[in-house]
Formats: C-alpha cells, structure tokens, sequence
C-alpha cells in the first residue's frame, strides 16, 4: 500500500487518496487488525459521502441511513441483524468483500459461528494467508474458551499448516 500512497499521492487529489487510505483499511478489517482508519480521517473533509459511509461501515458505526451509499455487496450485511448477519454475509459473492463484511460483523459484535466458519472457507479457498491465519486464531480462542478442546487442537493443527508454509 505504501507504493499506492505514494504514487495517489503525486495526483494532489484527497478524495484518491483517501480511497486508497479505504482500501487499505478494508484490508486490515478483514485480516482483523481492528485499528483506526486515522490516515483516511485526516482526509474526511475532502473525501465523497460514500467514502465517508465506507470508513464509518469499516470502524462499525455507519449510521442505517446511510448504508445505501455503501458498494451493494456491503448494503445488506451493514443492515442485518445478529440472526441474519451469516445469511447477509453468504449471499456475498466476492471473496475480498466477504471477508471484510466479515471483519466489520465481528467488530459490531454480529459475527457467529457461522460467520467466522465461513470468513475462514472464504480466506481459506483464495489461499489468502494473513486473513485466514487472524480468522484460525480466533475460531481456536473461541473453541479453547468454550472448553472444546478437540476443535482447538484441530485449528491449531490448520495453523501450524499455514504458518509451516508445506514444510
């Protein structure tokens, strides 16, 4: 991203820049780094309503009104209710904004078992490691505080795998 910034940058134009700062952020999101967008916030003023509706969906506190100036595949997971929210989220066919709707629901506190079984598949199918390996170390932490001991071992296992590289 550093290159992208760099080079956007050059143009003199916020707006584009700040929609890189957005893009990178939608990647920390879905690889679970739930850290302030602060580079696209020093450039909210100059930055459009729906890249505005973008960052607050990012930082979980896009207000319902304006969930329609959202990109389609994020409209209905930023409207769903914790008993919809998987449902939302599968319908979603893109793999990159699957995972980061994903990363947005756990950080509303809508994401369920489902929800993180499916953002792990979705990583898991594109071989994206970074995302894939946040969402195994969640789903382990989950599993060892619920005492089930043999799902942990079983994440821990796929862990080790990503994290080996096949050696």
């Amino acid at each position: 991203f550093a290159r992208a910034r760099q080079e956007t940058a050059r143009t003199g134009q916020p707006a584009l820049l700040a929609q890189v700062h957005l893009l990178e952020c939608a990647a920390q999101v879905a690889s679970l780094e739930m850290t302030p967008c602060s580079a696209f916030d020093a450039l909210r003023p100059d930055a459009s309503a729906a890249q505005t509706a973008y960052a607050d969906y990012l930082a979980g506190v896009l207000a319902p009104q304006a969930a329609a100036l959202l990109p389609p595949g994020q409209q209905a997971v930023a409207l769903a209710t914790e008993g919809n929210a998987a449902t939302a989220l599968a319908a979603i066919a893109d793999p990159w904004s699957r995972l980061v709707a994903a990363g947005v629901l756990l950080r509303t506190g809508r994401a369920s078992p489902q929800t993180m079984e499916l953002a792990t598949d979705t990583a898991s199918a594109q071989g994206w490691r970074r995302p894939l390996l946040a969402w195994l170390l969640l789903q382990a932490q989950r599993a060892e505080q619920a005492g089930d001991t043999q799902t942990a071992a079983k994440l821990h296992r796929r862990i080790a795998v990503v994290e080996q590289g096949g050696d």
